[in-house]
Protein backbone atom coordinates (compact mmCIF):
# COMPACT_ATOMS: atom_id res chain seq x y z
CA UNK A 1 0.00 0.00 0.00
CA UNK A 2 2.85 2.62 0.77
CA UNK A 3 4.60 1.76 -2.58
CA UNK A 4 1.28 2.57 -4.13
CA UNK A 5 0.41 5.55 -2.50
CA UNK A 6 -2.68 4.26 -0.93
CA UNK A 7 -1.33 4.50 2.65
CA UNK A 8 -2.71 7.19 4.98
CA UNK A 9 -0.72 8.05 8.56
CA UNK A 10 -2.46 9.89 11.51
CA UNK A 11 -2.42 10.05 15.17
CA UNK A 12 -5.68 8.83 17.07
CA UNK A 13 -7.31 12.24 16.42
CA UNK A 14 -6.88 11.79 12.63
CA UNK A 15 -8.79 8.99 12.66
CA UNK A 16 -11.30 10.02 15.01
CA UNK A 17 -11.89 13.51 13.06
CA UNK A 18 -11.72 11.03 9.49
CA UNK A 19 -14.31 8.95 10.89
CA UNK A 20 -16.55 11.69 12.51
CA UNK A 21 -16.96 12.74 9.09
CA UNK A 22 -18.08 10.16 7.50
CA UNK A 23 -14.69 8.70 6.73
CA UNK A 24 -13.83 7.83 3.02
CA UNK A 25 -17.99 8.66 1.92
CA UNK A 26 -16.94 12.60 3.22
CA UNK A 27 -16.62 14.55 -0.10
CA UNK A 28 -13.89 15.49 0.48
CA UNK A 29 -12.62 13.09 3.53
CA UNK A 30 -11.26 14.99 5.96
CA UNK A 31 -8.03 13.81 7.31
CA UNK A 32 -6.07 16.88 9.77
CA UNK A 33 -4.56 17.22 12.93
CA UNK A 34 -3.79 19.96 15.07
CA UNK A 35 -0.15 20.82 16.24
CA UNK A 36 -0.38 19.59 19.46
CA UNK A 37 -0.77 16.14 18.22
CA UNK A 38 1.60 16.24 15.18
CA UNK A 39 3.94 17.23 17.15
CA UNK A 40 3.96 13.76 18.99
CA UNK A 41 4.78 12.15 15.56
CA UNK A 42 8.06 13.64 15.46
CA UNK A 43 7.76 14.50 11.94
CA UNK A 44 6.95 18.63 12.46
CA UNK A 45 9.24 20.90 12.35
CA UNK A 46 8.28 22.92 16.22
CA UNK A 47 9.14 26.19 14.88
CA UNK A 48 7.12 25.75 11.74
CA UNK A 49 4.76 23.44 12.43
CA UNK A 50 5.18 21.71 8.88
CA UNK A 51 6.45 18.83 8.16
CA UNK A 52 10.27 18.45 8.41
CA UNK A 53 11.47 17.47 5.50
CA UNK A 54 14.97 16.37 7.11
CA UNK A 55 12.92 14.59 9.60
CA UNK A 56 10.75 12.73 6.70
CA UNK A 57 13.57 12.20 5.46
CA UNK A 58 15.58 10.10 8.45
CA UNK A 59 12.63 8.47 9.01
CA UNK A 60 12.38 7.45 5.41
CA UNK A 61 8.81 8.62 5.05
CA UNK A 62 8.06 9.88 1.50
CA UNK A 63 5.04 12.05 1.32
CA UNK A 64 4.30 11.74 -2.19
CA UNK A 65 3.43 7.62 -1.33
CA UNK A 66 1.67 8.29 1.92
CA UNK A 67 -1.00 10.67 3.16
CA UNK A 68 0.02 12.57 6.03
CA UNK A 69 -2.49 14.57 7.59
CA UNK A 70 -2.78 18.41 7.45
CA UNK A 71 -2.05 20.46 10.07
CA UNK A 72 -4.03 23.19 11.06
CA UNK A 73 -4.46 25.25 14.29
CA UNK A 74 -6.27 23.29 17.87
CA UNK A 75 -8.76 26.23 17.04
CA UNK A 76 -10.48 26.61 13.77
CA UNK A 77 -14.47 26.63 12.79
CA UNK A 78 -14.03 24.33 9.34
CA UNK A 79 -10.87 22.49 9.51
CA UNK A 80 -12.04 19.79 11.54
CA UNK A 81 -15.36 19.53 9.41
CA UNK A 82 -19.02 18.49 10.63
CA UNK A 83 -20.45 15.42 12.55
CA UNK A 84 -21.41 13.39 9.27
CA UNK A 85 -24.39 11.73 11.28
CA UNK A 86 -25.99 10.78 14.59
CA UNK A 87 -28.33 13.26 16.33
CA UNK A 88 -25.84 15.93 16.08
CA UNK A 89 -25.36 15.57 12.20
CA UNK A 90 -24.12 18.85 11.21
CA UNK A 91 -22.50 20.02 14.62
CA UNK A 92 -18.92 21.72 13.22
CA UNK A 93 -15.98 20.32 14.81
CA UNK A 94 -13.88 23.00 16.20
CA UNK A 95 -11.56 22.29 18.64
CA UNK A 96 -8.51 19.59 18.39
CA UNK A 97 -5.91 18.98 21.05
CA UNK A 98 -3.62 16.55 22.63
CA UNK A 99 -4.89 15.25 26.10
CA UNK A 100 -1.97 17.34 28.21
CA UNK A 101 -2.13 20.33 26.02
CA UNK A 102 -5.93 20.23 26.92
CA UNK A 103 -5.50 19.77 30.30
CA UNK A 104 -3.66 23.20 30.39
CA UNK A 105 -5.66 25.07 28.38
CA UNK A 106 -8.73 23.85 31.04
CA UNK A 107 -6.65 25.20 33.39
CA UNK A 108 -6.61 28.40 31.94
CA UNK A 109 -2.17 28.32 31.87
CA UNK A 110 -1.89 30.83 28.72
CA UNK A 111 1.11 32.64 30.31
CA UNK A 112 4.26 32.03 30.37
CA UNK A 113 5.85 30.94 33.88
CA UNK A 114 1.90 29.09 34.48
CA UNK A 115 2.10 24.83 34.70
CA UNK A 116 -0.26 22.13 35.15
CA UNK A 117 0.39 18.67 36.95
CA UNK A 118 -2.31 15.79 35.65
CA UNK A 119 -2.05 12.64 38.20
CA UNK A 120 -3.75 9.73 36.31
CA UNK A 121 -2.15 6.35 36.08
CA UNK A 122 1.19 8.23 35.10
CA UNK A 123 1.45 11.76 35.56
CA UNK A 124 2.55 14.74 33.38
CA UNK A 125 3.47 18.39 34.07
CA UNK A 126 3.03 20.86 31.23
CA UNK A 127 4.91 24.42 31.55
CA UNK A 128 4.32 27.29 29.61
CA UNK A 129 7.12 28.86 28.20
CA UNK A 130 5.68 31.39 25.76
CA UNK A 131 6.06 31.75 21.76
CA UNK A 132 9.36 29.80 21.17
CA UNK A 133 10.53 26.53 22.15
CA UNK A 134 12.98 26.28 25.06
CA UNK A 135 15.29 22.85 24.26
CA UNK A 136 15.37 21.48 27.56
CA UNK A 137 18.78 20.33 29.25
CA UNK A 138 17.62 18.64 31.82
CA UNK A 139 15.64 15.68 30.61
CA UNK A 140 12.32 17.48 29.72
CA UNK A 141 10.49 17.76 26.13
CA UNK A 142 9.91 20.80 23.86
CA UNK A 143 6.15 20.65 22.65
CA UNK A 144 3.54 22.41 21.50
CA UNK A 145 1.21 24.23 24.30
CA UNK A 146 -1.77 25.35 22.02
CA UNK A 147 -2.09 26.97 18.53
CA UNK A 148 -5.30 29.08 18.45
CA UNK A 149 -4.56 30.40 15.31
CA UNK A 150 -6.62 33.52 14.00
CA UNK A 151 -3.17 35.65 13.97
CA UNK A 152 -2.46 34.26 17.28
CA UNK A 153 1.05 32.97 17.60
CA UNK A 154 1.41 29.37 18.84
CA UNK A 155 2.47 28.78 22.55
CA UNK A 156 5.08 26.06 23.41
CA UNK A 157 5.47 24.51 26.48
CA UNK A 158 7.83 22.14 28.47
CA UNK A 159 6.76 18.58 29.49
CA UNK A 160 7.71 16.07 32.05
CA UNK A 161 6.30 12.53 32.24
CA UNK A 162 5.77 10.00 35.46
CA UNK A 163 5.52 6.30 34.56
CA UNK A 164 3.79 5.78 37.64
CA UNK A 165 1.16 7.67 40.17
CA UNK A 166 -2.48 6.14 40.21
CA UNK A 167 -0.78 2.99 39.02
CA UNK A 168 1.29 2.57 42.17
CA UNK A 169 -1.84 2.85 44.25
CA UNK A 170 -3.47 0.52 42.57
CA UNK A 171 -0.55 -1.77 42.58
CA UNK A 172 -1.18 -1.78 46.81
CA UNK A 173 -4.98 -2.19 46.33
CA UNK A 174 -4.76 -4.87 43.49
CA UNK A 175 -1.36 -6.55 44.26
CA UNK A 176 -0.90 -6.32 47.99
CA UNK A 177 -4.46 -6.40 49.02
CA UNK A 178 -3.79 -3.13 51.22
CA UNK A 179 -7.38 -1.56 51.26
CA UNK A 180 -10.58 -2.57 49.56
CA UNK A 181 -10.21 0.70 46.77
CA UNK A 182 -8.03 3.11 45.43
CA UNK A 183 -10.29 5.52 47.85
CA UNK A 184 -8.91 4.26 51.00
CA UNK A 185 -5.31 5.08 50.27
CA UNK A 186 -5.56 8.44 51.92
CA UNK A 187 -7.09 7.09 55.06
CA UNK A 188 -4.37 4.38 55.42
CA UNK A 189 -1.60 6.99 54.48
CA UNK A 190 -3.45 9.93 57.26
CA UNK A 191 -3.35 6.58 59.75
CA UNK A 192 0.44 7.35 60.29
CA UNK A 193 1.85 10.86 61.17
CA UNK A 194 4.69 10.63 58.17
CA UNK A 195 5.91 7.89 56.38
CA UNK A 196 8.00 6.65 58.59
CA UNK A 197 11.45 6.50 57.00
CA UNK A 198 10.16 4.82 54.40
CA UNK A 199 11.37 5.52 50.67
CA UNK A 200 9.52 3.96 47.87
CA UNK A 201 10.83 4.47 43.88
CA UNK A 202 7.62 3.35 41.94
CA UNK A 203 10.07 2.46 38.90
CA UNK A 204 7.49 -0.46 37.77
CA UNK A 205 8.89 0.08 34.21
CA UNK A 206 11.81 2.16 34.90
CA UNK A 207 11.86 6.06 35.62
CA UNK A 208 10.96 8.85 33.02
CA UNK A 209 11.45 12.75 33.29
CA UNK A 210 13.98 14.27 34.39
CA UNK A 211 16.12 10.75 35.34
CA UNK A 212 15.43 8.62 32.20
CA UNK A 213 16.73 5.10 33.96
CA UNK A 214 15.25 2.36 32.05
CA UNK A 215 17.06 -0.24 33.95
CA UNK A 216 15.63 0.87 37.21
CA UNK A 217 13.06 -1.39 39.27
CA UNK A 218 10.76 -0.35 42.24
CA UNK A 219 12.23 -0.44 45.55
CA UNK A 220 11.08 -0.10 48.86
CA UNK A 221 13.91 1.76 51.44
CA UNK A 222 13.96 2.47 55.13
CA UNK A 223 11.46 -0.32 55.96
CA UNK A 224 11.91 -1.20 59.73
CA UNK A 225 10.27 -3.93 61.64
CA UNK A 226 8.12 -1.03 63.01
CA UNK A 227 6.74 -0.36 59.37
CA UNK A 228 3.14 -0.34 58.67
CA UNK A 229 0.96 -0.17 55.69
CA UNK A 230 0.45 2.96 56.38
CA UNK A 231 3.83 4.54 55.93
CA UNK A 232 4.27 2.30 52.45
CA UNK A 233 0.86 3.92 51.32
CA UNK A 234 2.47 7.40 52.48
CA UNK A 235 5.92 6.84 50.58
CA UNK A 236 3.87 4.93 47.27
CA UNK A 237 2.08 9.07 46.93
CA UNK A 238 4.85 10.52 48.28
CA UNK A 239 6.77 9.10 45.13
CA UNK A 240 4.70 11.37 42.93
CA UNK A 241 5.46 13.92 44.55
CA UNK A 242 8.85 14.06 44.64
CA UNK A 243 9.34 13.32 41.06
CA UNK A 244 7.20 16.20 40.43
CA UNK A 245 9.35 18.06 42.40
CA UNK A 246 12.67 16.73 40.16
CA UNK A 247 10.66 18.12 36.97
CA UNK A 248 9.76 21.62 38.42
CA UNK A 249 13.53 21.87 39.16
CA UNK A 250 14.50 20.87 36.25
CA UNK A 251 12.01 23.32 34.75
CA UNK A 252 13.25 26.08 36.15
CA UNK A 253 16.45 25.37 35.61
CA UNK A 254 15.61 25.20 31.67
CA UNK A 255 13.78 28.20 32.45
CA UNK A 256 15.07 30.27 34.50
CA UNK A 257 11.95 31.04 36.31
CA UNK A 258 10.92 29.07 39.64
CA UNK A 259 7.52 28.09 39.35
CA UNK A 260 5.40 29.68 42.35
CA UNK A 261 1.91 28.04 41.57
CA UNK A 262 0.97 24.79 40.17
CA UNK A 263 -2.69 23.98 38.89
CA UNK A 264 -3.15 20.15 39.23
CA UNK A 265 -6.00 17.50 37.88
CA UNK A 266 -6.64 14.41 37.35
CA UNK A 267 -7.90 11.30 40.12
CA UNK A 268 -5.00 11.51 42.39
CA UNK A 269 -5.65 15.30 42.96
CA UNK A 270 -8.63 14.48 44.75
CA UNK A 271 -6.33 13.11 47.86
CA UNK A 272 -5.90 16.39 50.42
CA UNK A 273 -3.46 14.24 51.97
CA UNK A 274 -1.37 13.89 48.08
CA UNK A 275 -1.56 17.75 47.35
CA UNK A 276 -0.72 18.88 50.58
CA UNK A 277 2.25 16.55 50.56
CA UNK A 278 3.05 17.92 46.74
CA UNK A 279 2.94 21.31 48.25
CA UNK A 280 5.29 20.51 51.24
CA UNK A 281 7.79 18.20 49.33
CA UNK A 282 7.45 21.34 46.15
CA UNK A 283 7.77 24.45 48.41
CA UNK A 284 4.64 25.70 46.35
CA UNK A 285 1.22 26.49 46.34
CA UNK A 286 -1.00 23.61 44.93
CA UNK A 287 -4.19 25.07 43.29
CA UNK A 288 -6.88 22.65 42.44
CA UNK A 289 -10.18 23.32 40.93
CA UNK A 290 -13.50 22.16 42.21
CA UNK A 291 -14.47 20.96 38.35
CA UNK A 292 -11.39 18.94 37.70
CA UNK A 293 -12.42 17.32 34.33
CA UNK A 294 -9.89 19.94 33.08
CA UNK A 295 -8.72 17.79 29.43
CA UNK A 296 -12.59 17.72 28.55
CA UNK A 297 -12.75 21.62 29.47
CA UNK A 298 -9.54 22.42 27.75
CA UNK A 299 -10.95 20.72 24.01
CA UNK A 300 -14.23 23.21 25.11
CA UNK A 301 -12.43 25.72 24.89
CA UNK A 302 -10.83 25.65 22.17
CA UNK A 303 -13.96 25.13 20.21
CA UNK A 304 -15.70 28.06 21.58
CA UNK A 305 -12.58 30.26 20.63
CA UNK A 306 -13.34 29.65 17.04
CA UNK A 307 -16.65 29.58 16.74
CA UNK A 308 -17.25 32.87 18.83
CA UNK A 309 -18.06 31.72 22.36
CA UNK A 310 -14.85 33.60 24.01
CA UNK A 311 -13.25 36.26 21.02
CA UNK A 312 -10.44 36.75 23.75
CA UNK A 313 -8.44 34.90 26.31
CA UNK A 314 -9.00 37.63 28.56
CA UNK A 315 -12.15 36.15 28.33
CA UNK A 316 -11.67 33.01 30.24
CA UNK A 317 -10.19 34.62 33.37
CA UNK A 318 -12.72 33.53 35.63
CA UNK A 319 -13.69 30.24 33.41
CA UNK A 320 -13.38 27.39 36.18
CA UNK A 321 -12.21 29.36 39.32
CA UNK A 322 -15.04 29.28 41.50
CA UNK A 323 -13.94 26.80 44.20
CA UNK A 324 -10.90 26.51 43.73
CA UNK A 325 -8.22 25.07 46.90
CA UNK A 326 -5.40 26.18 47.22
CA UNK A 327 -2.71 24.35 49.60
CA UNK A 328 0.22 26.04 51.03
CA UNK A 329 4.29 25.36 51.77
CA UNK A 330 4.43 23.66 55.50
CA UNK A 331 6.83 25.70 57.43
CA UNK A 332 8.96 22.49 57.75
CA UNK A 333 10.64 23.10 54.36
CA UNK A 334 14.37 21.87 55.98
CA UNK A 335 12.53 18.67 56.49
CA UNK A 336 11.32 18.29 53.16
CA UNK A 337 14.45 19.05 51.76
CA UNK A 338 16.31 16.56 53.72
CA UNK A 339 13.58 13.59 52.58
CA UNK A 340 13.89 14.60 48.99
CA UNK A 341 17.69 14.06 48.85
CA UNK A 342 16.81 10.80 50.71
CA UNK A 343 14.58 9.87 47.49
CA UNK A 344 17.42 11.42 45.26
CA UNK A 345 19.60 8.73 47.10
CA UNK A 346 17.10 6.26 46.44
CA UNK A 347 16.76 6.67 42.76
CA UNK A 348 20.54 6.33 42.22
CA UNK A 349 20.62 2.90 44.34
CA UNK A 350 16.99 1.34 42.16
CA UNK A 351 19.41 1.60 39.07
CA UNK A 352 20.51 -1.40 37.29
CA UNK A 353 18.29 -3.95 38.61
CA UNK A 354 17.24 -5.77 35.26
CA UNK A 355 21.04 -5.72 34.12
CA UNK A 356 22.41 -9.01 32.93
CA UNK A 357 26.08 -7.89 34.11
CA UNK A 358 26.37 -6.60 37.33
CA UNK A 359 29.96 -7.17 38.17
Amino acid sequence: AYDEGHLAFGTVDSWLIYRLNGGASASPPIHVTDSTNASRTMFMNLHTLKYDPTLLSFFDIDPAKIALPKIVPSSHPTAFGKLASGPLAGVPIAGCLGDQSSALVGQCGFLPGQAKNTYGTGCFLLYNVGHEPVISKSGLLATVAYDFGNNRKPVYALEGSIAVAGSGVKFLVKNLNFVDSAAHISDLAASVPDNGGVVFVTAFSGLFAPYWIDDAKGTLFGITQHTQKGHIARATLEATCYQTKAILDAMAKDSGHALESLAVDGGLSNSDLCMQAQADISGIRVDRPAMRETTALGAAIAAGLALGVWNELDDLKNVNQTGRKVFTPSAEREKNLKMFKKWEQAVEMSRGWVRDNLE
